[in-house]
């Protein structure tokens, strides 16, 4: 049976692991896309943001692995080959893609929303809580977005994990295995499985979204 027990572990860590990376990226990304947008002349700084979302998602991985190796600067702390050491990886990630997304919505709503409720009267906090309001559908798409990259990644997980049989094997990384091992059929079913998770959290974000504007 191809869906057995290790399956659904691999899945379910999978899912735990970028999930607790987006989460992580979001808790920095968000204030920064904020900042952005509310600030003039930032064109640069995302300009350089935009740029960094297509870093290679090895060499995130080959940098982290040398920071957290026994001999970097980080040793001390042990993570390497653990699943910390993924979720840091992911979240450093999709940052520049939360970051870049998230920027574009609430440049938008600042420059529509906020600075009309400034001209009305309110507060600095006031319109960004304004601002921040009418951009909830875009900021939850940007984070899907950020998800997704990080569900789908595999160069960080296979240098800072290790790929280790029940501790740090994820969906992409056994992926990989299972091709190694010419077992395609195992692999084409973790392929679904992943793309079924994608798919599922995009359509139910697009449902949530049209009943938000109800």
């Amino acid at each position: 049976m191809l869906f057995d027990s290790e399956v659904f572990e691999i899945v379910t860590r999978s899912i735990a692991i970028s999930g607790t990376a987006t989460v992580i990226a979001s808790l920095w990304s968000l204030p920064l896309s904020y900042f952005l947008a509310s600030r003039h002349r930032t064109e640069l700084a995302v300009s350089i943001i935009e740029a960094l979302v297509g870093i290679p998602t090895v060499l995130i991985g080959l940098l982290l692995y040398f920071l957290l190796s026994s001999q970097g600067p980080l040793g001390f702390l042990h993570l390497l080959y653990t699943p910390q050491a993924i979720v840091v990886g992911q979240a450093v990630l999709v940052t520049p893609l939360i970051v870049s997304t998230s920027y574009r919505v609430l440049r938008n709503a600042v420059e529509v929303y906020g600075e009309l409720a400034i001209t009305l009267g309110a507060s600095e906090i006031q319109a960004m809580t304004i601002a921040l309001r009418e951009s909830i559908p875009g900021i939850l798409a940007s984070i899907v977005m950020g998800f997704s990259r990080a569900l789908g990644e595999l160069g960080i997980a296979l240098i800072v994990g290790g790929n280790i049989k029940g501790l740090t094997r994820v969906m992409t990384t056994a992926i990989a295995l299972e091709v190694s091992k010419g077992e395609f059929e195992k692999a084409v079913m973790l392929g679904l499985i992943l793309v079924v998770i994608v798919v599922a959290i995009s359509i139910t974000l697009r449902i949530l979204k049209r009943l938000s504007t109800y």
